[in-house]
């Protein structure tokens, strides 16, 4: 086990804040993916919707809906697919903050134990 100094404690919180910007980036790309497919999908349905307006049939609600959903089950797909990855962006964001956090107190008892 090799020993542990401050300046490998810095070395780590160095290591870790470039990824936090490498997730950073992740995560402003796929919300930005996630608001466009968001968009397309709304957009899509209600096209579909509107379809309906002008027709002399009597649909319930529901069939409408289903009818638009159907029609629009590419950009339904990619909206949860985007969302998943926001949601994975987020994700890691987070585990990162937390070994920044960890790796402080681990860097603070480290500085502790070599003044004794």
């Amino acid at each position: 086990m090799s020993v542990l100094t401050p300046e490998r404690v810095e070395q780590r919180l160095v290591n870790l804040s470039k990824e936090i910007d490498y997730a950073h980036d992740d995560l402003v790309q796929a919300e930005a993916r996630y608001h466009k497919a968001k968009s397309a999908y709304e957009l899509g349905m209600a096209r579909v919707r509107l379809s309906f307006s002008d027709s002399d049939t009597k649909l319930r609600v529901q069939k409408i809906e289903d009818l638009a959903l159907t029609t629009n089950a590419d950009a339904f797909i990619e909206l949860n697919d985007a969302e998943a990855m926001v949601k994975a962006a987020r994700g890691n964001a987070i585990r990162l903050r937390m070994q920044v956090d960890i790796t402080r107190s681990v860097g603070t008892s480290v500085r502790a134990s070599m003044e004794v």
